[in-house]
């Protein structure tokens, strides 16, 4: 079924968004983009400012849907090989699905410029990354499949060079199949370390 205007017009102001940044689009270019008029959008959101909170509900939702959130974990691995699976797949998702990379982009661009873009970028890049692979291992921890340790440390050593590698692909993309094999090669040197057999350390 053909997206309604509305949602046409969201996904034309999130690209626009993503290139220029949201003082750098007005509502003529976010028209010009769909064939429309500025009084077809106007008949849909009565500013740009409306489009764009409305722009960082659907971020939430999209994202949080795809990926995953502290309140929406992925399943929990059976094995520790089993997080290098997880990783992969998330990794996958965030570097191939062009809605989630140009949310990524505009929440890197506004969150200098808006208080709410900011929040979401330190939830996306930082916090909310930190706390769901915590709760993750956590997880991985009672079914004696890591470690004992503290799950919050060890979940931010473990997203910060994920992360970092992911905002590179970004920015060069030409580097993207060596990020994700690095990514790999990281994950799986973790789980060597910190993995458990039922026989005891890997």
């Amino acid at each position: 079924m053909a997206k309604d205007t509305k949602g046409r017009i969201l996904e034309a102001a999130l690209e626009l968004f993503s290139e220029k940044g949201y003082e750098g689009t007005n509502i003529r270019e976010i028209a010009a983009a769909l064939g429309l008029v500025k009084s077809s959008v106007y008949r849909h959101f009565e500013s740009k400012e409306e489009i764009w909170n409305t722009l960082l509900d659907e971020m939430i939702a999209y994202y949080g849907q795809r990926f995953g959130s502290a309140d929406h974990l992925p399943p929990v691995p059976d094995t520790p090989e089993g997080l290098t699976e997880l990783t992969m797949r998330m990794a996958d998702i965030t570097i191939r699905d062009e809605k989630i990379v140009r949310i990524r982009k505009v929440l890197t661009i506004e969150q200098f410029r808006d208080g709410r873009a900011r929040e979401l970028a330190t939830r996306h890049f930082l916090t909310g990354l930190t706390d769901m692979f915590a709760r993750t291992f956590e997880a991985m921890m009672d079914k004696g499949l890591l470690v004992r340790g503290d799950p919050e440390m060890l979940a931010f050593a473990y997203t910060a060079p994920v992360s970092a590698l992911i905002r590179l692909c970004d920015r060069e993309p030409d580097k993207t199949q060596w990020a994700m094999e690095r990514i790999e090669a990281f994950s799986r040197h973790f789980t060597e370390t910190y993995g458990m057999h039922e026989t005891g350390r890997v």
